[in-house]
């Protein structure tokens, strides 16, 4: 037929991102995943293997197992990949702190295997920039973050060069509430942070840049206004050609040219009328397929059932078949780009392109994205576009199908079976993680471990690539908290900014109003002052973007807001509680620790005498852990349906006046 390319092109690189509970669960996932025609592996590892922690650490209480698998040394790994060739296969890991960690005990196992450097293909995430701004997995302060990012990429262009090293993520801005100018513009000014480290390190040769230039690789995200989301990858791939030709004069336009993969938007994800999802997944896929000249290398899918829990193996299948029904039974692959010469098509790419080259600029001009960072300029940038997106959902500007609009329902099949309808993790996971982990410490050479922590101290204090002393601390059998534990020694760590304090989302609705009266009436009340309100983020959940839209509309409101960022222990939000003299405590937990985090805070309280100070809890809860959080004294539990912030406050409001007996 007239049209068509000669040969339909080879469809993208299918994943789904896997891994909970243990390696030998999580393997047997990849097994069953690969079975059904998943053509790429995507691992999600738990909270303390991406922040450097062991099971057995009290910041890994509660979190071992639950967001992904937990990897504590060379033998999870074994185990992870047991019956998978490696040498075969194209795997992504979801890691970024420790990312030169999990790079070297999956080198040591392709080894073991067979398969050496240079017949490894896959992705390390390891864009550390993003972490500071929305994910929260950081650990060290920037400049030794971006010399392992360095090292990375210098060890993988010499000894494997399938790898892409780094995927610079715009997915996680996204989240975070950038628009599309910003998330195409900071992503690039983080790309170029990364290439401008590596060329000037000295350890990749001039002639060699093309090579580095061409394994990077950009992980991006699409949301359900597809149209825009299309065009915004085509004036991607037209900047990144641009910035590569021109600072860093790459020739060949085959490693100018944007590789990346994509997952769709998590977070447009309902818990209302979860049904929904679906079709806003297949919507988002659109975005990054439908444009041949800037189509996604590789696409992983979330689940119809993400705002309500860990996907079950059913739910994970179902979107790997939206990718296979549009790849193989569509026409879709058929066709060169069906865009090429819409007149609105280059207009809506060319006023992207032009605004996310103005926020690049901008970066450079304060001296980079690692000074944007510092100075609170990305982060408050994000936290505002986030609060006027939350004001337009608010004030139904922005229509939210079951949300804000079409709320009443028909009962759904799909979710009448309760807790059934999300993965459960086995509480007894950690128990297991933490004896095993002893056992291994127990089995290995103690003197081999210490000389290799003690060369990695010795090279980490020098300017030696650190990929070599790396593997050698996965071959000795160091544990995940251990190779950490010595960079932190080295390095530091590093609490990045809040971006709360030039944000605002004053004038989100008319019925704010009220509220700041309400506030003002109920300080007085107890005796004059503000009302005082402590935002807690118990464990290594570094997901902070809700937490920090309440404390703008909270203070907004009128309140005086205590926010101390990401990762405290329960003992420190208690004492800052204390310290404080707060009103009501509000903890944010996503990552599904809460019924370990919650508790803690509630039994500190209690010890330290304060059980009459009301807390409250947010997060991804299923009804069954709200009812068991009452229980134990939670005020109020909110989740992902009670969208209306104006309303969470007031809400508050509420609570403090309940506690103290106020009518």
């Amino acid at each position: 037929m007239e049209g068509r390319l000669p040969e339909p092109d080879r469809p993208w690189v299918m994943r789904t991102y896997a891994g909970h509970s243990s390696a030998t669960a999580t393997n047997a996932l990849f097994r069953r995943n690969l079975e059904k025609g998943q053509t790429g592996l995507s691992v999600a590892f738990d909270l303390p293997t991406q922040t450097g922690y062991d099971p057995d650490h009290p910041l890994a209480a509660g979190e071992v197992g639950r967001v992904g698998v937990p990897v504590s040394h060379v033998g999870d790994l074994r185990a992870l990949f047991d019956g998978i060739p490696l040498a075969a296969a194209n795997t992504s890991m979801t890691i970024n702190a420790t990312a030169m960690w999990l790079l070297a005990l999956y080198v040591v196992v392709a080894e073991e295997q067979g398969a050496p450097g240079r017949d490894l293909a896959g992705t390390t995430q390891n864009d550390i920039v993003k972490e500071y701004l929305s994910r929260g997995t950081h650990i060290f302060p920037p400049g030794p973050s971006l010399r392992l990012t360095t090292d990375m990429i210098a060890w993988t262009v010499a000894n494997a060069p399938r790898w892409n090293p780094i995927n610079v993520c715009s997915y996680h801005l996204q989240e975070a509430g950038a628009t599309p100018v910003q998330e195409v513009g900071f992503a690039l000014a983080t790309a170029v942070a990364v290439l401008d480290a590596v060329r000037d390190s000295g350890q990749v040769p001039p002639d060699r840049m093309g090579d580095v230039v061409g394994r990077m690789s950009f992980f991006v995200n699409s949301g359900v206004r597809f149209v825009e989301e299309m065009a915004k990858m085509r004036a991607f791939a037209q900047l990144w050609d641009e910035i590569t030709a021109s600072r860093y004069q790459i020739e060949d336009p085959k490693q100018r040219r944007l590789r990346y993969g994509v997952q769709v938007n998590s977070l447009g994800l309902t818990e209302a009328q979860p049904e929904n999802n679906v079709q806003r997944i297949v919507l988002e896929m659109l975005g990054v397929t439908l444009s041949r000249s800037a189509r996604a290398r590789a696409v992983q899918l979330p689940a119809w059932n993400e705002a309500l829990g860990l996907p079950r193996p059913w739910d994970q299948q179902w979107s790997l078949r939206m990718q296979q029904v549009l790849a193989l039974e569509s026409d879709l692959l058929d066709y060169p780009d069906i865009f090429d010469g819409s007149p609105v098509v280059a207009a809506l790419v060319g006023s992207i392109a032009d605004g996310a080259r103005a926020e690049l600029d901008q970066i450079l001009e304060l001296g980079g994205v690692v000074a944007a960072v510092d100075s609170g300029y990305l982060k408050t940038a994000l936290v505002a576009s986030l609060a006027e997106r939350r004001r337009r959902i608010e004030a139904g500007e922005e229509v939210v199908v079951g949300v804000n609009r079409y709320a009443d329902t028909e009962p759904s099949p799909l979710t009448t079976m309760g807790a059934d309808h999300v993965e459960q993790v086995d509480p007894g996971v950690e128990a297991e993680a933490t004896f095993a982990l002893r056992a291994w410490r127990a089995a290995r050479d103690d003197a081999a471990v210490s000389a290799a922590l003690d060369r990695l101290r010795t090279d980490a204090a020098g300017s030696t690539n650190l990929m070599a002393a790396t593997i050698a601390c996965a071959r000795a059998g160091v544990t995940t908290g251990e190779w950490a534990g010595a960079l932190r020694e080295v390095f530091g760590e590093y609490r990045a900014p809040t971006g709360l304090s030039a944000s605002s989302g004053a004038g989100a609705d008319e019925s704010l109003v009220g509220v700041r009266e309400r506030v003002l009436q109920t300080a007085s009340d107890l005796g004059g002052g503000r009302l005082r309100l402590l935002v807690g983020k118990p464990g290594l959940d570094g997901h902070s973007n809700g937490a920090e839209q309440i404390a703008v509309r909270a203070r907004d409101a009128g309140f005086e807001v205590i926010y101390q960022g990401i990762r405290l222990t329960p003992e420190e939000i208690v004492a800052a509680a204390i310290d404080e003299d707060v009103d009501l405590v509000g903890l944010s937990v996503l990552s599904g620790s809460h019924l370990a985090a919650v508790p803690a805070v509630l039994d500190g309280l209690r010890a330290a005498g304060r059980d009459d100070l009301p807390v409250v809890v947010g997060g991804i809860i299923p009804p069954v852990d709200a009812e068991k959080l009452r229980a134990a004294g939670v005020a109020r539990v909110f989740t992902p349906k009670d969208f209306a912030l104006t309303q969470i406050v007031d809400d508050l409001v509420d609570v403090i006046r309940a506690a103290n007996a106020l009518p």
